[in-house]
Order: structure tokens, then C-alpha cells, then sequence
């Protein structure tokens, strides 16, 4: 072998393994230390990377908590509380217990509460509809039907009715990852705490139409009639634009205000059938008494103002 070809050769190898040595110690330097309990609460996250949290994944999640000097902003909604607790106890922090949340439709136009006014023919998909048109139907603020939020749940707890053209949630599959929140262009999709008993009551609808219009759009639509605004004893009912909203902070499951809307636009998911009968039936005697207490006092009114004779023929 030609001398030249070898001395370059060896040049060539203590060139490399120089720079391998400067490399390892520059690396040695500069290499960032991990912290080691990161890797324990990336072991205790569900791994789901839904972003629930609302951060990309878990992982960058678990770099949040282990920086964090507070664990009050943070929240796992697939782990819960349990999840919770065990990265507290890894971190050597206190976290407090949640309510758990669940998603909830904000929307009961079904098929026959509302008409159909156009057949949509494009991609299906909620985001593309709602950016060319209102809607097959007459209410702009209703569910579109087309099932972008069941297609982002990853956890199978949702569903399209094929009777109501309305999603269904799933109350024991939902781990409230705001998935399907995010990814309905209606906004109709809300997050609730489950509630006492898994009790919630809400308005199942989002349209800020006034009352003759939304009423002809959909049978079922609230018109911010404000009888259950009237009805609260809690101030946990607000109407505003034309549309009734419920503070679930506020609000004591008392399911008053369900049996005064005559549009059914309140929903009281969970709440004993044989409840919401005996409010109905208070509440019907409730307006009997006071039929009847008008009537009494026009007829009161009536006798004290006698009308002579004199007035009977100017009236004629």
C-alpha cells in the first residue's frame, strides 16, 4: 500500500477520534440535566395526548407539573383526582380534589322539531358545512348533524342518534377532554360538572333569535321567555339575547325552572321521572289557583262597580 494513501488514512482517524473527544466533553457541558421525577409523572399521566389538560400531550404536560411551584392551574381530565393525587404525592405537593366534568349537548333540534329547508351535498364534515352555509335547516346556531365531534372523541363516548340527527354523549366513557368541544364549529358542545347523583340541568339550546322567529326554526328553541329566570329562587338563571343560560355554580338541582319552560328547551339529565311529575303537577295547580284568583277578583271588581241604567243605554 503507497505510504501517502496510509499516512492519510491515519490523519484521517486521529482527526476523528479528536473530534470525538471534543464533542463528548462539549456535550458533557452543556448537556441539559432532566429532572428524575419527570420520567415518573410521565409514567403516571394516562398517555392519551388529547390535550385536555390544554397542553399539546402528556408529556408536555408532565414538564408543566414538575416546574410548577403550584398545582392549582393543572388538571388531568382522563385521570382525575386519582391521577392527581399520585403525581402530587411524586412531586412532594398538595393538590386539591375537582368535580369531575362531563360534555353536554347544547342543542335538542331534532329531526322533528325542526324542518329540513335544504339538502346539503359536500364534504362531511361540521367545519366545512358551517363555512358555506348556515345549516339544512332554518335555526343558524343548531347542530349541524354531520358528526365531527364523535369523529375526535377517542374514547368512543359519543354517538350520532340516527332518530334525532344529535349527538350522544356517553356519560360513562366521557372523560371530558374537551376533544369534541374544540372540534364543534356550533359551539353547541359544552363541558359541565357531572353534578350530585350525576344531576345537571342546562339549556339545550343556543339560539339568540328572537322568540316569533326561533319558535318557527325549531319547536324546541328557548325564546328568553325568562319564566324560569322568574321561577329561580338562586339567581342561577340568567337570560340574555334572548336566550336563557343556567349557572351550574349557582344552580341547586331543584328542577323548577324544567317544569315552567314550555318550549322542553331545559334539560335535567339524570333527574327522577317521578321528580320532575310532582313539580308538573304543583305547577298546574299553582296556575289553577291563580285562574282561579283572577277570575274571583274581575268578578269582585265587577259587583262593586254597578252599572246603572243610564250607562247600559250609552253603551248601547
Amino acid at each position: 500500500m503507497n505510504a501517502a494513501i496510509i499516512a492519510t488514512v491515519l490523519i484521517l482517524v486521529t482527526l476523528g477520534a479528536i473530534a470525538a473527544v471534543i464533542l463528548y466533553f462539549v456535550s458533557q457541558k452543556f448537556k441539559v440535566k432532566e429532572d428524575p421525577r419527570l420520567a415518573a409523572v410521565t409514567e403516571a399521566l394516562p398517555s392519551t395526548n388529547c390535550g385536555g389538560c390544554g397542553l399539546p400531550g402528556c408529556n408536555a404536560f408532565a414538564e408543566a407539573l414538575v416546574k410548577a411551584d403550584d398545582l392549582a392551574p393543572y388538571h388531568c381530565p382522563v385521570g382525575g383526582n386519582e391521577v392527581m393525587k399520585e403525581v402530587a404525592e411524586i412531586l412532594g405537593m398538595e393538590v386539591e380534589e375537582r368535580d369531575p366534568y362531563v360534555a353536554v349537548v347544547r342543542c335538542s333540534g331534532s329531526f322533528e322539531a325542526r324542518k329540513q329547508t335544504s339538502i346539503y351535498d359536500g364534504a362531511a364534515n361540521c367545519t366545512v358545512a358551517t363555512a358555506l352555509y348556515s345549516g339544512d335547516h332554518g335555526c343558524a346556531y343548531g347542530c349541524v348533524g354531520l358528526g365531527e365531534c364523535v369523529d375526535a372523541c377517542d374514547f368512543e363516548a359519543m354517538y350520532m342518534d340516527e332518530k334525532t340527527g344529535l349527538p350522544v354523549v356517553i356519560e360513562d366513557k366521557c372523560t371530558a377532554c374537551n376533544a369534541c368541544v374544540k372540534a364543534c364549529p356550533k359551539d353547541i358542545l359544552e363541558l359541565w360538572p357531572v353534578g350530585r347523583k350525576s344531576q345537571r340541568i342546562y339549556v339545550a339550546c343556543k339560539s339568540e333569535e328572537k322568540s316569533g322567529v326561533a319558535r318557527q326554526e325549531c319547536s324546541v328553541a328557548c325564546t328568553g321567555c325568562a319564566k324560569c329566570f322568574d321561577e329561580c329562587k338562586y339567581d342561577a338563571v340568567l337570560v340574555e339575547n334572548n336566550l336563557a343560560t343556567i349557572d351550574f355554580e349557582k344552580c341547586t338541582l331543584c328542577a323548577k325552572c324544567v317544569v315552567v319552560c314550555e318550549a322542553n328547551s331545559l334539560k335535567a339529565d339524570n333527574v327522577p321521572d317521578k321528580t320532575l311529575e310532582k313539580l308538573l303537577e304543583r305547577h298546574k295547580k299553582k296556575l289553577e289557583k291563580e285562574k282561579a284568583e283572577r277570575r274571583a277578583s274581575k268578578q269582585s271588581d265587577t259587583e262593586d262597580s254597578p252599572v246603572t241604567k243610564t250607562e247600559k243605554d250609552a253603551v248601547r
